[in-house]
């Protein structure tokens, strides 16, 4: 009989009986799968039986099954053998198939429910803001492209198909994008959200197991706008998922327009099938404001702020001038320092001269600021996305060999640090190493318009304060 035991447990573990502690196996799969895979995917696995020579796991739902099975199985059965070495296969076993049958009455009101939910967590944090229209969106050479494409989608729709606009921070992408929200919205069930936003509603129902109402409540909209795609890099479920949002909109012929930081081809780690749908509309750029442009939002910025406050207070064209000369980096930026003068002059009763701004603004315009190597390294990373380690790495592929020359560029540029200090500080690059990611990096800058505006646009992240 005793041996009889042992050969039926060499076949089959019993729930009582587990040899595997799972809880272990989830800390190593969050380990080797990072902590956004697991938390979105592999957390909610869990382990049903045990046999000699494979599990039984169970999901919550097919889409959780299908996808963990197209992108993940492999590697997961692999990491399984090293705690059991007589594992072969995985099986899953859908949890929902397991529930009780709800009936038809109730089951309406659920998913009723559930669609009020998402729709009231939607508006809560997506209302299109009324001051950002095209009224007040001031026009100048840098802008003058996108804003005029902008109002002819709400001329006619479908005209431009994605509409794509992208640029640095704080340059009007949000703005445009609203207004085009508060143009078509009377006619026109306009969906606005942020791409950030889209991820956490695309969690919240697969945790939720209501994918179905999640794709049913974003697909029905005739102008779909979402701001700052450029989240979606690397985080290949939201991908898949907005890829099919995509399609399915677009078969329907629905308007979408999107904003990003970058162009469409610039985005990395995103799948080349969304890149090449997002530049197959019309793509425009917004670019730093010239001073023509700085000086006249300045105007109608005082304008806005006397008639708010009923004020009549003033600003010379003197001071208009210096600040929109001295301020080099964005729109947001140029109101900020607006706002601080305004402010000071209300306080003090007395209208400000280009010295008391200078005094105002001497720790924005004055302040010497402390560029250091290390600085350079992470915001150049920051920028591109990628880890500081996989910059300073010996891998020469094109997506981490240009960061890495644009830093070496901008730390010859903007410290006084030697040729062969920066080197040392690049994973003990050789000095001559440096010297030609110079000549390559000065070289681009002449030629090439996004290596040009990408360089501006780090050089005005090192800046800021």
């Amino acid at each position: 009989m005793e041996k009889k035991s042992i050969k039926k447990k060499d076949i089959f573990v019993s729930e009582e009986e587990k040899t595997i502690d799972w809880s272990q196996i989830q800390d190593s799969l969050e380990k080797n799968f990072g902590t956004e895979v697991y938390s979105s995917w592999l957390k909610n696995i869990e382990l049903l039986k045990e046999f000699n020579d494979h599990l039984v796991l169970g999901v919550p739902t097919r889409f959780f099954r299908d996808w963990i099975v197209s992108r993940y199985l492999d590697k997961i059965l692999k990491l399984l053998k090293t705690f059991k070495m007589s594992l072969n296969r995985v099986e899953f076993k859908i949890s929902e198939d397991n529930k009780s049958n709800i009936n038809s009455s109730n089951s309406k009101n659920i998913e009723f429910n559930k669609i009020t939910e998402i729709k009231d967590s939607i508006l809560n944090y997506n209302r299109l803001n009324p001051n950002l229209n095209f009224d007040n969106f001031i026009e100048g050479t840098s802008n003058k492209i996108a804003l005029s494409s902008s109002k002819k989608i709400c001329e006619q729709l479908s005209r431009y198909n994605p509409l794509y606009i992208y640029g640095g921070v704080g340059l009007g992408k949000t703005h445009l994008l609203n207004a085009i929200g508060l143009e078509l919205q009377e006619k026109n069930n306009v969906m606005f959200i942020s791409a950030e936003r889209f991820m956490y509603h695309f969690i919240k129902s697969i945790k939720k197991n209501d994918m179905v109402n999640f794709k049913d409540f974003f697909r029905k909209s005739s102008v779909f706008i979402i701001d700052d795609i450029q989240f979606i890099r690397g985080k290949e479920g939201l991908q898949e998922e907005f890829f099919h949002t995509f399609n399915s909109l677009i078969e329907k012929s629905s308007q979408i327009i999107i904003s990003s930081d970058r162009a469409p081809m610039k985005l990395d780690r995103v799948q080349d099938r969304i890149k090449s749908r997002l530049s197959g509309g019309l793509t425009v750029d917004i670019e730093i404001p010239d001073l023509e442009l700085k000086t006249e939002i300045i105007r109608k910025r005082i304008l806005d702020v006397q008639s708010q406050f009923k004020e009549n207070f003033k600003v010379s064209e003197e001071v208009i001038n210096y600040i929109a000369s001295e301020s080099k980096t964005n729109i947001r930026e140029l109101i900020g320092v607006l706002n601080r003068v305004i402010t000071y002059s209300r306080i003090h009763k007395k209208e400000l001269n280009v010295n008391d701004c200078k005094n105002v603004l001497k720790d924005v315009f004055n302040q010497t600021k402390v560029i250091t190597v290390d600085k350079i390294q992470n915001t150049v990373s920051n920028f591109f996305n990628i880890s500081l380690n996989e910059m300073l790495s010996q891998r020469r592929s094109r997506p981490l060999a240009r960061p890495r020359q644009i830093a070496m560029y901008l730390a010859k540029k903007m410290t006084t640090r030697s040729l062969p200090e920066i080197g040392r500080r690049f994973a003990n690059r050789d000095h001559t190493t440096v010297i030609h990611a110079v000549k390559t990096i000065s070289k681009l800058s002449e030629n090439d318009d996004e290596m040009k505006k990408n360089i501006v646009q780090i050089k005005a992240m090192l800046l800021e304060e």
